[in-house]
C-alpha cells in the first residue's frame, strides 16, 4: 500500500508555483491524505495566477498516480483570497482561455445538473432529492442520483441498497435501482463510521463522485447536498455547471433562517434557483382525516415571493412517506399514484419544465478561502 511520503516522493518531479521548487519542498501542500489506493491532495496558490497553475495541478495529479498501490488521485487548487477592497470587486469577465477551461469542468454526457441542498439538517432534504429524481424519471428523462452528503449519506438507506458498486478500471460503476442511476458516498463506507473529514478531503471525494463515475448519457443529474453552506456547495458550484438548485425547507422561521442562506449562497456562486419546496409542511390525521399545521404553514411559499425565487410546491408530514423511506421503497416507487408521491411528481414537473427553458451555463469562477 501507498503512504503519504510515497507520493510526496513523486511530487519531486514537479515544479511548485514558482516555477523551480519541487512542489513538497514549495511550502505550498495544504493537505495529503491517501486512502486505500486513492490519493487526496490540495495545493495552495495565488488567486490571481489560478488558471496558470492548472498545468502544475495536472502534472501534480500525474505523478501520483504513477504512484505503486496508486490506482486514482485527485489534486484541487485553494486560495487565499486578497484583502481589503480588492477583494469586493467583482472578478473580470472571463476570456477565451478561460471560457475553455469552465467547458472542461461539464461531466461528459450530461444535460442539466442540479442540487438539492438545505441550510439545516432535518428537513427531509434527501427524501426530496431521491422522490424528485424518481418523479423526472417518471416524466420520461434519463436520471442519476448522486448522494454527496458526505457526512451523512441518506440513499443508501432511502433505496435499501447494501452494496457495494463495481468497478472498471479506476471507474465506478453507479447503481441502477428503479430505473435510475444511484451513487453515495455510503456505499464506499460502513453504515457506522464517522466521516471526519476536513475542506479537501470533502473537495477530493466530491470531485471523485462526479468525474470518476460511469454516469453515461444523462437528462439530469441530481445532487444530494449535505445541509449547509460550506465545502461541499463551493465545490459543486466550483467543478460543474449547476443549472439550478432547488432549496427544501420546512415552514417555521428557525428552518427559514438557514433556509435564506442556502439561497443566499447560491445566488453569489451565481446558480440559478430553481424554487423552493416547503417539506413537512401539515399533518393529516390518518384516523380523522384533521389536518394539523405542526411547523405553521405557508412560511416557505412566503420566503419564496419575499426573495421573487419560484415556489415549487408543498409535501406534507406522512407516516407513509416515513414508514417507507425507512424500509427503502420511496413514495415515488411504493405508492406511486398516492398524493404524496403526486406531490413530488408536481415538483418534478415543475423543476423539469424550467431546466427545459433554461439556457445552459458554465461554472463560476470561484476562490476558496483557506
Amino acid at each position: 500500500m501507498a503512504s503519504e511520503a510515497d507520493i510526496l516522493k513523486a511530487l519531486e518531479t514537479v515544479n511548485g508555483p514558482d516555477g523551480k521548487t519541487p512542489l513538497p519542498r514549495s511550502g505550498a501542500i495544504a493537505g495529503l491524505t491517501v486512502r486505500g489506493d486513492k490519493a487526496y491532495l490540495a495545493i495552495a496558490i495565488d488567486p490571481k495566477r489560478s488558471m496558470e497553475m492548472e498545468a502544475m495541478r495536472a502534472a501534480a495529479e500525474d505523478a501520483a498516480k504513477r504512484v505503486h498501490g496508486i490506482s486514482s488521485a485527485i489534486v484541487t487548487l485553494t486560495s487565499e483570497r486578497e484583502q481589503g477592497s480588492a477583494a469586493a470587486q467583482r472578478p473580470p469577465q472571463p476570456g477565451p482561455r478561460a471560457q475553455a477551461a469552465r467547458a472542461q469542468r461539464e461531466i461528459p454526457g450530461i444535460r442539466h445538473i442540479i442540487a438539492v441542498a438545505s441550510g439545516k439538517g432535518g428537513v427531509g432534504k434527501s427524501t426530496l432529492a431521491a422522490n424528485l429524481a424518481l418523479g423526472l424519471a417518471a416524466e420520461g428523462w434519463s436520471v442519476g442520483l448522486l448522494d454527496a452528503d458526505i457526512y451523512g449519506p441518506s440513499v443508501p438507506r432511502l433505496f435499501g441498497i447494501n452494496r457495494k458498486p463495481e468497478l472498471e478500471g479506476r471507474i465506478l460503476k453507479p447503481i441502477a435501482v428503479h430505473g435510475i442511476a444511484v451513487m453515495s458516498i455510503g456505499f464506499l463506507v460502513e453504515e457506522t463510521t464517522a466521516m471526519v473529514w476536513r475542506g479537501p478531503m470533502v473537495m477530493s471525494a466530491l470531485t471523485q463522485l462526479l468525474r470518476e463515475v460511469a454516469w453515461g448519457e444523462r437528462d439530469c443529474l441530481v445532487v444530494d447536498m449535505p445541509p449547509g453552506t460550506g465545502d461541499a456547495q463551493l465545490t459543486l458550484a466550483q467543478n460543474v455547471p449547476l443549472a439550478g438548485a432547488v432549496i427544501v425547507s420546512t415552514p417555521q422561521d428557525l428552518a427559514l433562517i438557514d433556509a435564506r442562506r442556502g439561497v443566499a449562497m447560491f445566488q453569489q456562486t451565481e446558480v440559478p434557483i430553481l424554487g423552493i419546496v416547503e417539506n413537512m409542511s401539515y399533518f393529516l390525521c390518518p384516523q380523522c382525516g384533521a389536518r394539523t399545521d405542526v411547523f405553521a404553514h405557508g412560511g416557505a411559499r412566503h420566503e419564496a415571493e419575499r426573495l421573487g425565487v419560484p415556489f415549487l410546491g408543498e409535501v406534507p408530514l406522512d407516516i407513509m412517506i416515513r414508514a417507507n423511506s425507512d424500509a427503502g421503497r420511496p413514495m415515488m416507487v411504493a405508492e406511486p399514484e398516492s398524493p404524496q408521491a403526486q406531490a413530488f411528481r408536481a415538483i418534478a414537473r415543475k423543476v423539469k419544465a424550467s431546466l427545459e427553458g433554461a439556457p445552459a451555463r458554465a461554472a463560476p469562477r470561484i476562490i476558496i478561502e483557506s
